[in-house]
């Protein structure tokens, strides 16, 4: 704790990295759920549900495959993924969804179309600034990423 009974101060640099880490995950599923969703023709709402289902999987996963090289069991590995990552990715998965779906045209877009890509890589370096401060706040009060990194 530091003065006056509040917590730390997290670096800016931790928790750019700890952002970084949750948007890798996150934009793997959401590319990924998109890309599926686009391809099969499907309708804004289901393509959107599996493009967010993925990004968590994704997401949790980048976190869960490293506490489980560091030692923890399964179990343990499934409590710090969800500590760490679940409002980083929930936040993310918010912002990047909601400039998705309020580009004129985007999610009308295909594959082949520059709108597309714009929006979904836009949506996430949007998120990426929303979330960096989030995290920082988090980090700072050992919440979030900064379970993982007792697990290091």
């Amino acid at each position: 704790m530091g003065h006056g009974g509040h917590a730390s101060a997290a670096p800016w640099s931790t928790a750019v990295r700890a952002t970084l880490h949750c948007l890798t995950g996150c934009a793997i599923g959401e590319i990924l759920g998109m890309v599926v969703g686009t391809a099969l023709l499907w309708g804004n709402v289901p393509t959107m549900t599996l493009a967010i289902a993925l990004a968590f999987v994704f997401g949790y996963s980048l976190t869960l495959f490293a506490v489980i090289r560091a030692g923890l069991s399964l179990k343990a590995a499934v409590k710090v993924a969800l500590a760490a990552d679940t409002v980083s990715i929930a936040i993310m998965e918010l912002v990047d969804n909601a400039i998705v779906a309020l580009a004129p045209g985007a999610m009308e877009a295909q594959l082949s179309d520059g709108l597309f890509w714009y929006a979904l890589l836009g949506g996430f370096a949007v998120a990426f600034v929303i979330t960096t401060p989030v995290n920082k706040w988090m980090i700072g009060r050992g919440k979030g990423h900064a379970v993982v990194h007792a697990h290091h």
